[in-house]
This record gives structure tokens, C-alpha cells and sequence, in this order.
């Protein structure tokens, strides 16, 4: 298949189409999956912001007394809360978590309280460097600090004890580290969907590879099959040309020279006649082979004690021309019955009978056996021919194949009768085999399911 031209471009017509369709969905899949998990885990950050945001509310709600003014006890709930303008402010970093056991500190939180007006009075948590501090009463915020970080926070309103508006707090959470996942997500994605195609492709490759083989063997069967043919169809075909012009050169012709070349002629032409009848057979037999589950219910029940018999009743004059003895032996002592097309499985019996009368000398025998097991009927040609080297076993049943092929064409064989036999047997789910060896004969066994 490598050498062929047309099935190398096929195949990588093949291979890159399924890539490129695997890549598509690989590439889609891929982010997908992304998009789920960004999803997915800023909705979880969002759930967590919210529940810290609602805790620190309700705790804060029932501190504050005065609109606008902080408490001393708020420290109870924010340790390290700092009011705008005082001494912690300067000496505090921005940066610099303030230590303390509080989850918002841990988690990278921000907490910062507003009056009504939006003016900032008190920060607290992990106060990020960058990030404008100017009030937006819009609830839910992303933003961004001048490096590039994003945050995201919540703005409530306050209330005090008594019910009046205090003010707002906002809470925030840095998404640095959220980022940074989603980076080492998208790292791997970039760096594991070429490496995923670069192996699609071999497989592709592979994959087409393995498709094209029944293909590949099939034109191969047409090519070997169309030449064999051709080739057979040549010969007759050239006898019958060369008959007609050395007739045609005669200046005379008696009567005896005209019936001789019309003898010719006529061998010639049923020659071509059987070749051709074969031929159709054995295409029938492909579709057939095929389409076999759908004709199997229209089979009908065949009695192979009465096709043996007729058989032997048909060939015997075959066999009396031929100095070969034609027998049979019935096995069983009912009627063997098996579900098929009674007239192809006659042809099959028929082919390897004659078959064995062909290729067996004068003087020797041929006999047909019946018999059965469990399962299967068995039907056995047994012959005392010319045999076959053990190395022709696996070609017999090849099409146009002949073992000796001189005293086939003396015989007007077309080399496909075996061929036709074994298309019959694996029509009707049967199996047929040879053994034989040379000099000494050869059995052909066919087996067929029971009813």
C-alpha cells in the first residue's frame, strides 16, 4: 500500500481530517473545560467574599451606636482595624498583613468602612497597594491594582443598633492566587493540546492505515482478479481469432474443413460461455456474501442424503468417460438436512466432485461421504489423484488458480470452481477445507450447520 500512489494520498487525506476534527474538539474541549473551572472557582471565591462580607455586617450592625463614628469595641471584631489619619496608618505598611488569628487576614482580605457620603473613615485586613479607595455604592466590583492584580469586593450598607444608616462596609478579596491557578490551567492546556495532536496525528495516521487495509486488499483482489480474468478471456478469444483467419486464407473450403472450424468455434465459444457464466456466479456470490443476513430467512431446507445421490445418478457418465470410479457412502441412516439455496449447494457439491474426477487418473476413485455430528453436517470428496505440495493449500481455493494447469484447459476448466465452492460454503455460514498430498489424492470436507 505504501507504494501506491492513490491510497497514500487517500491515507493522508484520512489522517489529517481526522486530526484536524480531533483538534477541533480537543481545542473546544479544552476550553471548556477552562471556562468550567474559572467558573466554577470564582463562584466559589464569590460564596466565600459574600458569606465573610454578610458575617462581618451583622457582627459590625450591632456595635455601632453613632452614624459615621467607629467604636472602640469594633477591635473585638477587627483587631487591627485603623482609622484614616491616625498613627497606625503611617507606621503600617499597606502591604503588610496585620497578625491576627481572623480568617480575613489569612485570606487575603480587605475590609473598608465608609460614611453615607462615601467618605472612607477606617480600613482594615490586608489593605493592596494600587487600588483606589474612592467609594462606587455599586454592590459587586472587579478591579484591578497597578500591577495588574485583580480584586473583587462587595459593598453593604450599615446600620446602627437603632436601625439608622451608619455607612458601608466594603469587603474585598485579592485574586492573585486565583489567577495564578488559572495560569498553571492554561499552561498545561497550551502545552498538553499539541502534545495531545501530535499523537492524534500518529494515531490518525495508524488508524488510516488500518481502515485502508481491507480496501487496499480488496483492489488488490480487483486487480489480480480483472487481469486473471483478461487473461482468460484472451485466450479463447485468440483461438477463435486465428481459426477465422486461417480459415479466411484457405482459397477453398470443403464441407469437412467447415464443420472442422465450426467444431472449433463452437468449443471455443462454450469455452468463453462457462468463463463468463462464472464470472456472473461468482459476482452474485459477493453481494450475496454481503447481503447474507438478509437472505438467510429466505432459505429453505435442503436434504443432502437426495443431493448426493442425485449427483452421483448425474456424473456417473463424467466419471465413466473420465476411467474413474464414482461412489458414495451415506453414514447416517435419517435424512440430513441443512437450510440454504438447494441449487447452490448442488453447484458446490457439483464443483468439487468434478473437480476430483478432473484431477484424478484413470483408473482411480472418487467417493462422496456423508455423515454428521452434533452441530454440523459433514461432507467429505475423496479422490485418488494427482494431490498437491502442501504449499498449494493456501492457493486453491484463490481464483483462476489450477494446480496442474495444462490438463485443466484439456478439460475446459475455468480455474474458478473452487473459488465458486468456497463462496457457496461461507454464503450459508459453512466452512470448507483440503488436505492432500501429492501423488496420493486429496479430501475436500465441507461442514454446514444443521437445522
Amino acid at each position: 500500500m505504501k507504494q501506491n500512489q492513490l491510497f497514500n494520498r487517500t491515507r493522508w487525506r484520512l489522517a489529517v481530517w481526522y486530526a484536524g476534527v480531533m483538534g477541533v474538539i480537543f481545542s473546544v474541549s479544552g476550553y471548556g473545560l477552562y471556562e468550567a473551572i474559572a467558573h466554577a472557582h470564582w463562584m466559589t471565591l464569590d460564596r466565600e467574599l459574600e458569606t465573610v462580607a454578610g458575617i462581618l455586617h451583622d457582627g459590625l450592625e450591632s456595635k455601632l451606636k453613632v452614624p459615621g463614628r467607629l467604636e472602640p469595641n469594633l477591635e473585638e471584631l477587627l483587631p487591627n482595624l485603623c482609622q484614616v489619619g491616625s498613627l497606625c496608618m503611617k507606621e503600617s505598611s499597606p502591604l503588610s498583613p496585620r497578625y491576627t488569628t481572623s480568617a480575613i487576614y489569612r485570606g487575603n482580605y480587605y475590609v473598608r468602612l465608609y460614611k453615607p457620603s462615601g467618605e472612607l473613615v477606617a480600613i482594615a485586613g490586608t489593605d493592596p497597594m494600587g487600588l483606589s479607595t474612592k467609594f462606587n455604592a455599586k454592590e459587586w466590583q472587579t478591579l484591578q491594582d497597578n500591577q495588574g492584580f485583580s480584586y473583587h469586593q462587595i459593598s453593604l450598607l450599615l446600620h446602627t443598633d437603632k436601625g439608622s444608616s451608619w455607612g458601608y462596609i466594603q469587603v474585598g478579596r485579592s485574586f492573585k492566587d486565583f489567577q495564578q491557578y488559572l495560569q498553571n490551567v492554561r499552561w498545561i492546556l497550551q502545552l498538553g493540546l499539541p502534545t495531545t495532536l501530535i499523537l492524534v496525528a500518529f494515531s490518525s495516521w495508524w488508524l488510516a492505515g488500518l481502515a485502508m487495509q481491507p480496501v487496499y486488499q480488496s483492489y488488490q483482489q480487483m486487480q489480480q482478479f480483472t487481469a486473471d480474468a483478461a487473461h482468460e478471456l484472451r485466450t479463447p478469444l485468440a483461438a477463435i481469432r486465428a481459426t477465422v483467419e486461417s480459415t479466411l486464407m484457405m482459397p477453398t473450403l470443403t464441407e469437412k474443413d467447415a464443420r472442422d472450424t465450426l467444431k472449433i468455434l463452437n468449443r471455443q465459444n462454450q469455452r468463453l460461455a462457462y468463463l463468463v457464466a462464472d464470472l456472473l456466479m461468482l459476482c452474485r456470490l459477493d453481494w450475496q456474501l454481503m447481503m447474507s443476513s438478509q437472505l438467510r430467512e429466505q432459505n429453505e431446507s435442503v436434504c443432502l442424503n437426495d443431493l448426493v445421490s442425485d449427483l452421483v445418478e448425474e456424473l456417473a457418465s463424467l466419471a465413466l468417460s473420465s476411467g474413474v470410479s464414482l461412489s458414495e457412502k451415506i453414514l447416517i441412516s435419517h435424512a440430513l438436512e441443512v437450510k440454504g439455496n438447494a441449487e447452490q449447494l448442488y453447484r458446490l457439491v457439483s464443483n468439487l466432485v468434478v473437480n476430483a474426477i478432473q484431477y484424478t487418473p484413470r483408473g482411480g476413485q472418487v467417493m462422496i461421504i456423508l455423515e454428521q455430528t452434533k452441530q454440523a453436517a459433514i461432507l467429505r470428496v475423496e479422490d485418488t489423484g494427482i494431490g498437491m505440495d502442501i504449499d498449494e493449500h493456501n492457493h486453491i481455493f484463490d481464483r483462476f488458480y489450477r494446480v496442474n494447469k495444462a490438463r485443466a484447459r484439456d478439460r475446459g476448466g475455468s480455474g474458478l470452481g473452487l473459488s465458486i465452492a468456497r463462496a457457496i460454503a461461507l454464503i450459508h455460514q459453512g466452512t470448507i477445507s483440503v488436505q492432500s498430498e501429492l501423488g496420493k489424492g486429496s479430501i475436500f470436507t465441507l461442514k454446514l450447520p444443521l437445522i
